[in-house]
């Protein structure tokens, strides 16, 4: 256990700091799956309107940190081509 007054604070903000990237990642992950429900039932406007609902979540949590940007981009570039392929 954190001994220092410095160490145990540090735990505290790296608690905080968890529960809060926890929240922003199940979030995203809610929206995800409301596209790919929306991908599944083979409805390309409600998918194409999920889809634009998941990209600034998605976005948004790159810009604090819980996701890397090149996978968010991956995510949104492989379900705008799947959301897509639905019109075809």
């Amino acid at each position: 256990m954190a001994n220092t007054p410095s160490a145990k604070k540090a735990a505290r903000k790296i608690q905080r700091r968890t529960a809060t990237n926890k929240a922003r990642r199940t979030r995203v992950r809610s929206f995800l799956r409301k596209v790919e429900e929306a991908i599944a039932s083979g409805d390309q406007a409600s998918a194409n309107e999920a889809l634009k609902a998941a990209q600034p979540e998605l976005m948004r949590a790159v810009s604090k940190g819980v996701f890397h940007s090149n996978m968010a981009a991956r995510k949104i570039s492989r379900l705008n081509s799947r959301v897509k392929a639905l019109g075809a």
